[in-house]
């Protein structure tokens, strides 16, 4: 298992200057970095490739910079959807040229899209088409590809395990795997050991932070109940911190997050990790 957490807890945008961050992370015992690319995000992937070797840190992306909303392969429109497809594939490609494992999110559609009616009866198998696309590319690139079913408040797609395993299933290709992040399931859910064990065939990983977007612990999402089904089903995959550092500006409020949950990145840091920690010891025991 692989401990991580995402640059947005220490920097706002990631460049070719940011790369200190790495140092810190891997300072902080992190093993992964999270890094998200869009088209505001400028940076040598060589560089950026080659700290994260020197450091042992394993890369991920995802597409979290500006991702135009006419990329969207869930769009009604066609001519969207084959923009969405090209996107992600440009994603895709600094991905591999960074050495990242995986690439991430919301790729079923485009997070903030939400269309607030019955889903036309094709519209999950265009979806599909258009993921079995972008895996088939990402397989010959290296770099898996992980869905993250996200709150109904930020997309109609695909909201729970169940629903992002449909579309698995559905675009039949081995290089689709599963994020499953405990902020957003919090609205989706009442049983999220239930989660886990739905996604556990394709699960890569967790994103972890509270219900408030806040460090682990203390809130209500229940971490035993995580932490043993993950035990139970034998994960062995990421778990990767994910929140806004509140103290960078405007960002969090850029961000939409408009509490201060995260003023120490580094604080944040270490905090979830000696809290996730004690729980995967004691189920991993249990188990």
């Amino acid at each position: 298992m692989i401990l991580g957490a995402h640059t947005f807890i220490l920097v706002d945008h990631w460049s070719d200057g940011a790369l200190d961050v790495l140092d810190r992370m891997a300072g902080l015992g992190l093993g992964c970095a999270e890094i998200s690319l869009g088209d505001d995000v400028v940076f040598t992937p060589e560089l950026t490739r080659k700290r994260a070797e020197r450091l042992g840190l394993t890369l991920v992306a995802s597409p979290g910079g500006l991702w135009p909303a006419s990329c969207d392969i869930s769009s009604d429109d066609p001519g969207e959807r084959a923009a969405g497809v090209e996107w992600h594939k440009r994603q895709i490609d600094t991905a591999a040229a960074l050495g990242a494992v995986a690439y991430t999110g919301a790729l079923y559609g485009h997070p903030g899209t939400v269309r607030r009616r019955i889903p036309p009866a094709d519209e999950p198998r265009r979806v599909a088409d258009g993921l079995r696309a972008l895996a088939e590319h990402a397989a010959r690139a290296g770099v898996a590809l992980a869905l993250e079913p996200m709150s109904h408040f930020r997309t109609h797609v695909a909201n729970t395990a169940a629903q992002v395993m449909r579309l698995v299933e559905l675009a039949g290709h081995d290089n689709l795997r599963v994020l499953l992040d405990t902020y957003h399931l919090v609205t989706e859910t009442r049983d999220y050991a239930g989660e886990v064990r739905t996604a556990a065939p394709r699960l890569w990983g967790i994103h972890a932070c509270e219900n408030d977007r806040g460090v682990p612990g203390g809130g209500l999402v229940p971490w035993s109940s995580v932490c043993a089904a993950l035990a139970e089903t034998r994960f062995d995959g990421f778990i990767l911190f994910e929140t806004y550092n509140s103290s960078l500006g405007d960002f969090a409020w850029r961000r939409g997050l408009f509490h201060d949950v995260c003023p120490d990145g580094e604080a944040f840091i270490r905090t979830g990790l000696a809290f996730i920690r004690r729980h995967i010891d004691a189920n991993h025991q249990a188990h």
